[in-house]
């Protein structure tokens, strides 16, 4: 039997333990081990492990010895509760070992718990689960998580004053990281929070939200968009010495300097220009955009980005002959200096 998308998201919060079995599959492998940890989880209770009430098998050990999958579903406990068996990496080659144990599975046996990969709708092991009476097939796709999700992940997580602004934020996060990251950013949120009995702010969020890569760079383009020249030498040395190259460092300011040309240029002002940029930005990283493109105006930031296109082609051109880090920091005091002005 195959679920939608708002079946399966029920009924992986309250899994029904006299069923035969459940086929996760989907592309995002990260996305398909959130869901199979939150079922078992929901149908096992803790301890499951200790317990000996789970029982893990891979797609690699089920191809070479098919019939260890009924031993396992068959086998009697040791200790009381509900029991599964999870089979992970499986695929079309051990479609007919399931097959078989979820054709010869009988009330007492543990539920049979499959992960795959991306599966065609021909696929046998599809086949198997959407063709089963007691047996249900989901597949995860990479939409973005719904409100109830994101609620749910938080409630998990002990954080239920949420205010409207910090989850419209968390939501935005949500939507723009991957479901691994957002998980561990909620994780690292709520000790953030810990013994904190103040509403969730946009300050705690930006507080805990990934860190990019790219931190020094934007220190580097926040001081240029901000005019301090005399900083960009230390800089600059500080990004050469991460790797960074001058090709890479001209894509990174004019991408900034066209955020704030966009956001200078919206008719509402440079508060109602950030508020339209995708993704969102927010908390302290929005305001300093805001201060950033009213302070440059339209019209330098025109000739910002007439700079920056200029160096540029000047960095790609077969004919440069000067070092492309030094052509760099000089379009870079330029615009400081231009700032200044």
């Amino acid at each position: 039997m195959k679920l939608s998308a708002r079946e399966a998201d029920r009924y992986f919060t309250r899994p029904d333990p006299d069923k035969t079995g459940l086929l996760i599959y989907g592309a995002d492998a990260m996305r398909v081990a959130i869901k199979r940890q939150q079922v078992l989880k929901a149908l096992l209770g803790d301890g499951a492990e200790e317990e000996m009430r789970l029982t893990r098998l891979s797609g690699g050990e089920l191809r070479k010895d098919a019939a260890q999958l009924l031993d396992a579903v068959k086998a009697v406990g040791f200790f009381p509760g509900p029991r599964a068996v999870f089979v992970e990496e499986a695929g079309d080659g051990t479609a007919p070992a399931i097959q078989a144990a979820l054709t010869d599975w009988a009330p007492g046996d543990a539920q049979i718990v499959v992960t795959a990969g991306a599966l065609k709708a021909s696929s046998k092991l599809r086949k198997a689960f959407e063709g089963h009476r007691a047996a249900f097939a989901v597949g995860l796709y990479d939409d973005p998580p719904s409100r109830d999700e994101i609620e749910r992940t938080l409630a998990d997580k002990g954080i239920r004053d949420v205010p409207r602004d910090s989850m419209a934020a968390l939501t935005d996060l949500a939507n723009d990281l991957g479901p691994g990251d957002f998980t561990q950013t909620i994780e690292k949120l709520s000790l953030y929070k810990f013994g904190d009995e103040l509403p969730v702010s946009q300050e705690d969020i930006e507080a805990c939200a990934p860190r990019s890569t790219e931190a020094a760079l934007d220190d580097m383009l926040n001081v240029v968009a901000e005019g301090r020249s005399g900083e960009i030498g230390p800089l600059l040395n500080r990004l050469q010495a991460q790797g960074t190259n001058a090709v890479s460092l001209c894509i990174g300011a004019t991408r900034h300097f066209r955020t704030l040309y966009a956001a200078a240029s919206d008719p509402g002002g440079a508060a109602s220009g950030v508020g339209r940029l995708r993704p969102p930005v927010y908390g302290k990283r929005r305001d300093q955009i805001v201060r950033q493109a009213q302070d440059w105006g339209a019209a330098k930031l025109e000739s910002a980005l007439t700079l920056l296109t200029d160096t540029d082609l000047q960095l790609r051109s077969a004919r440069q002959t000067a070092p492309a880090m030094a052509v760099m920091e000089r379009a870079l005091i330029r615009l400081a200096m231009l700032r200044q002005r």
